[in-house]
């Protein structure tokens, strides 16, 4: 049995977050948090602007986004965050210490992503924010609680493999 309760999916805009996180909730009968309908209207209309997110900006997104961790742990609840978490600083803010949240990195190429969000619709990310968002990520270290999955997998696969890695039963 996995001590796993609650898994954050990560990555740069358009790496596929949303939509693994979404399956992978579904699958296990998991709560789920979509982590761009938790930012301050302030932070989405800047993005729509274009103009970068700044750590002041990111701030209490990052504390809402625990703040549902938290939530879901005191009602006894398991649950998966679609959340960037670019930097290990976000990271350790969303993690509170828990033992039992696993991070899950999509990793992809810039020329991959970039055109992902070239075809997307609906969303207020802009394709011209994607440098930023790169410059910006940190790549989960060794001694963080993550696995790293190519996102050119399909989501399926994608899925498969998270459930297999942290010994979930779907």
């Amino acid at each position: 049995m996995s001590n796993v309760r609650f898994i954050v999916v990560m990555g740069v805009s358009g790496c596929g977050k949303s939509t693994v996180a979404a399956l992978l909730a579904g699958r296990l009968g998991w709560e789920f948090a979509e982590g761009d309908a938790l930012h301050p209207a302030e932070n989405v209309e800047k993005m729509r602007q274009g103009v970068p997110l700044t750590d002041a900006d990111r701030a209490p997104w990052l504390q809402e986004i625990a703040k549902t961790i938290q939530n879901w742990r005191a009602a006894g609840k398991a649950g998966i965050v679609a959340c960037s978490s670019l930097r290990r600083s976000y990271r350790e803010i969303i993690r509170a210490g828990a033992t039992d949240l696993r991070f899950v990195y999509l990793r992809g190429s810039f020329q991959l992503i970039e055109q992902r969000l070239a075809t997307r619709q609906g969303h207020y990310m802009p394709v011209s924010l994607l440098s930023s968002q790169f410059a910006t990520l940190e790549e989960p270290a060794a001694d963080e609680p993550a696995l790293t999955l190519d996102t050119g997998e399909s989501s399926g696969a994608l899925v498969e493999n998270v459930l297999k890695n942290f010994n979930l039963a779907a």
